[in-house]
């Protein structure tokens, strides 16, 4: 930093660029240099680029409210299916565990929270929700493959960028306390949301009171 002011002084019209290449510096501990991790972004950007275009022009995932039950494709049950959707991201996560035995306290952080989420996820698949409908197999390998190189993606870019700087500002602690409000209170709807539909009922309730009626995704708010 001091010879960046140094360098300031000497030439004040090249301060913008100067600034540039040490914020560009600064950001080497959030973009670890991967061809992997390169690519798998561009694919995550341009996979979802492409979805959310299909989703513009009505042509959706044949997952939960939105499958077509006269489709002549494969399906499973909505409970299979959503377990096929959660499970390996969850074996990812909790796998990293022993692939990266000598991890630092970020990796082990971001590992423990994949970990935790998707393991909430497979709990609340068996134990939690009531489902009535079905999943097309196409549509459950296609996110599952999403949630599980993904997943596989933020741990092995997390474990390449050990060593590098630290951010001037620490925001484990902070970031600890977001993931638990998050976790739990989207777990807290999601059990308010199973207790809407009675024994044998198939249709969708609208829900109603806590963050309901302040938030129209609650669920999405609190997951991020």
């Amino acid at each position: 930093m001091l010879a960046v002011q140094k360098a300031i002084q000497i030439c004040p019209l090249s301060s913008s660029f100067i600034r540039r290449i040490a914020m560009m510096e600064t950001l080497d501990f959030l973009y670890p240099s991967s061809s992997f991790i390169t690519t798998m972004s561009m694919i995550n950007i341009l996979g979802l680029s492409f979805f959310g275009f299909l989703e513009m022009m009505g042509i959706n995932l044949q997952y939960s409210k939105l499958w077509n039950p006269n489709s002549k494709r494969i399906k499973v049950s909505s409970r299979t299916g959503m377990l096929l959707l959660y499970s390996p991201a969850f074996l990812v996560g909790f796998a990293s565990f022993w692939i990266f035995p000598e991890k630092g306290f970020r990796l082990l952080l971001v590992t423990a929270a994949l970990t935790i989420h998707f393991f909430k996820r497979v709990l609340e698949v068996l134990f939690v929700h009531k489902y009535s409908g079905g999943m097309v197999l196409d549509s459950i390998i296609l996110i599952s493959s999403g949630y599980s190189t993904t997943t596989a993606t933020m741990i092995h870019a997390q474990h390449i960028a050990q060593g590098f700087m630290e951010p001037a500002i620490d925001l484990k602690c902070p970031g600890i306390l977001l993931f638990s409000v998050g976790i739990c209170g989207n777990f807290y709807h999601h059990y308010l949301l199973s207790k809407l539909r009675g024994k044998g009922e198939k249709g969708y309730k609208i829900p109603k009171g806590v963050s309901f009626t302040k938030l129209y995704a609650h669920t999405i708010f609190l997951r991020f």
